[in-house]
């Protein structure tokens, strides 16, 4: 089967590496793909925001599954078009996608369906948000409703810091992102990532994980796309997989399809674990970056056979899939300004002394310049290891880090530590 993959990051790199060791693949594409995802594929120079261009290029090269990466070709419509003209998707269409690409939807859907999330309150205009403040406390959360690149989200710790992010917001800082803005409950507990594969019907479990998002270690200084992931999350016990599964998964799907507008991909919740129990933050309409790259590593099944189980609507003639009870962690090594503006263009060496280290290297924002690899984006490389556990994955990703030569780049030194406190306190 031929295959096109979408995009161009670290979660597309891990998507590539693994759709590769599938014995049903006879061919790559990859759009635009980096040099990372040009180890496995055929990288071309298509746009995959203009949908009619992938729909070209999928028909001429005869492409059975069309694999997309990141969310605003989703958003888009990309899956209707692909859809709609008979080549097989591996993705939402753009009304379901809304469970990203509207915080509203969403939370509205979680009001109808009583699938637990925090309290909220839509608002169109600033002073019917700010109005809004005094029932909510503080701190709170301000969210624009559309997409805005992971950064549209605020948690005020005080009043001027709400009604500043709501002006913001509203003042076009997140360009049409925050036409509309939602503003909600502030949730306490620990927050997790639980995965799904669903092709509209039928619905499985596709493992567990936790990002680190704050740039430093120790969970400080501003926000980022993520510094780093492991998986499985020990806190997200079986039995509250299960719940979540029960109480907000399965509801959600069910939902979609009684709605006319079924939801076909991988389901991302990004969760809440408070003494209530498991409540959904948001939902991501793909799989998250960089936790696409420690299930990857986890993954034992042949993804082409689960992507097409997806996209067929078969998904109930398979076996679930099969993630290995070791640990996967990954360490992003990112370059010199990031999360500003990042320094672009620093020479990246010993990828293979690296690797050596028993380590998987992903690149997330590398080009190739006069035959030498360099830097260009803000997260860089996702250097990915398996061991039995936690500490045995940290340590092995570590030292694939040391062994890199990246002087323009630097990462968190202490991915895992919550849950590696945790084991050591008992």
């Amino acid at each position: 089967m031929i295959v096109l993959l979408l995009g161009s990051g670290g979660r597309e790199d891990a998507l590539a590496w693994k759709l590769a060791q599938s014995d049903r693949l006879t061919k790559l594409f990859a759009a635009p793909g980096n040099p990372g995802i040009a180890q496995y594929a055929e990288c071309v120079d298509l746009d995959p925001t203009h949908p009619e261009s992938v729909l070209a290029f999928a028909r001429e090269e005869n492409v059975g599954l069309v694999v997309i990466g990141p969310e605003a070709p989703l958003v888009a419509g990309l899956g209707d078009l692909l859809r709609a003209n008979g080549i097989l998707t591996f993705g939402p269409n753009r009304e379901a996608a809304q469970l990203e690409g509207s915080k509203g939807f969403t939370k509205d859907l979680c009001r109808r369906e009583n699938i637990p999330t925090a309290a909220y309150g839509r608002f169109s205009d600033a002073s019917s948000a700010k109005a809004a403040l005094d029932s909510f406390g503080i701190p709170v959360v301000i969210k624009a409703d559309g997409l805005a690149a992971g950064k549209g989200v605020v948690i005020a710790e005080s009043r001027a810091e709400a009604e500043n992010a709501i002006d913001d917001m509203f003042g076009g800082s997140f360009g049409s992102a925050g036409a509309e803005v939602v503003v909600e409950e502030f949730l306490t507990g620990e927050e997790a990532s639980f995965f799904a594969l669903t092709d509209g019907t039928t619905v499985v479990p596709f493992g567990s994980a936790q990002d680190h998002k704050r740039v430093g270690d120790g969970d400080t200084g501003p926000n980022t796309g993520g510094m780093g992931a492991y998986s499985p999350a020990p806190v997200l016990t079986p039995e509250l997989e299960a719940r979540t599964m029960r109480e907000i998964v399965e509801p959600t799907v069910r939902a979609m399809a009684a709605a006319g507008i079924p939801y076909s991909g991988v389901l991302y919740a990004g969760l809440m674990l408070t003494a209530a129990g498991p409540k959904l933050i948001e939902y991501n309409a793909r799989f998250g970056d960089p936790e696409c790259q420690v299930l990857m590593l986890r993954l034992e099944d042949d993804l082409v056979t689960l992507m097409l189980a997806v996209a067929e609507g078969r998904l109930h003639e398979i076996a679930r899939p099969s993630l290995s009870p070791n640990s996967a962690l990954t360490v992003v090594m990112a370059a010199r300004g990031y999360p500003g503006t990042p320094v672009k263009g620093g020479p990246i060496r010993n990828l293979e002394a690296a690797e050596a280290k028993g380590t998987k290297v992903f690149h997330a924002g590398t080009a190739l310049k006069d035959g030498e690899l360099v830097a260009n984006g803000g997260r860089v490389l996702n250097v990915t290891a398996l061991g039995k556990d936690i500490g045995e994955a940290r340590d092995t990703a570590y030292a694939a880090v040391d062994a890199l030569d990246f002087a323009s780049g630097f990462c968190r030194r202490d991915i895992g530590w919550r849950e590696l406190a945790r084991q050591r306190n008992g």
